[in-house]
């Protein structure tokens, strides 16, 4: 089974959370996940789980810092008014240095400049996982290989096509962030296992209650799973 993470504003507790009811499912013989697929904050918490770390580990990384402390006023605002080179630069310190070093398939979902999604499953990691993160207009874009990438979820914020067209029709389990603002068109997620779990409520001054976000998401998953 292949586990698809979405886009969510700063949802990093929602994401740990999840993760840490897919590892208890996992250690309870319930499912065992293969493929990672992460958008913006998925691709954040997807990249370092599929790296190796724990969700736990995952959560304290996330947790660690205000948004705000991580990103930088760029000198041409009106390409983005932050720039991404602290997050790259720490994920550079946390992640290996390819997607093609890390222990499973992993992808991450981007923006080209005309505003195309795609998926990037090659390559340099932490620009490319940055780059998922880089909002428009918020971020400047992230130039990976002479190519300017940001936030996919502005467009598809699973990715799924993308990632069936590479990995084919495997099982999925996708976790579904609610949208932060309005309502957000949804693919057909019929045939997947599914959990929703609600918006963050973070903001760049504040994560919120980190912990109580993270519990209640690794119990709606833990529901989900049957666990």
């Amino acid at each position: 089974m292949d586990l698809i993470l979405s886009s969510g504003f700063l949802a990093f507790a929602r994401q740990a959370g999840v993760l840490s009811a897919v590892e208890a499912a996992e250690a309870a013989g319930r499912l065992s996940i293969d493929g990672v697929c992460g958008t913006s904050s998925g691709a954040l918490a997807g990249s370092l789980w599929a790296s190796g770390m724990s969700a736990a580990q995952v959560a304290a990384e996330l947790a660690g810092q205000t948004p705000l402390s991580m990103v930088a006023l760029h000198l041409q605002p009106w390409r983005g008014l932050f720039a991404m080179d602290r997050v790259i630069a720490r994920l550079a310190e946390v992640l290996p240095p390819t997607f093609e070093d890390l222990p499973r398939p992993f992808a991450v979902g981007v923006i080209d400049r005309q505003g195309r999604p795609h998926l990037l499953r090659s390559g340099p990691l932490a620009p490319a996982v940055a780059a998922s993160c880089a909002m428009p207009y918020v971020f400047r874009p992230v130039e990976i290989e002479g190519r300017l990438w940001q936030d996919g979820g502005a467009k598809d914020r699973l990715g799924l096509d993308g990632w069936r067209a590479w990995r084919g029709q495997r099982p999925l389990l996708v976790h579904l962030v609610s949208p932060t603002h309005g309502p957000a068109e949804e693919p057909p997620l019929h045939d997947v296992t599914l959990v929703r779990t609600p918006a963050s409520g973070a903001s760049f001054l504040s994560l919120g209650d980190f912990e109580g976000q993270r519990a209640e998401a690794e119990g709606l998953a833990r529901t989900a799973l049957g666990l």
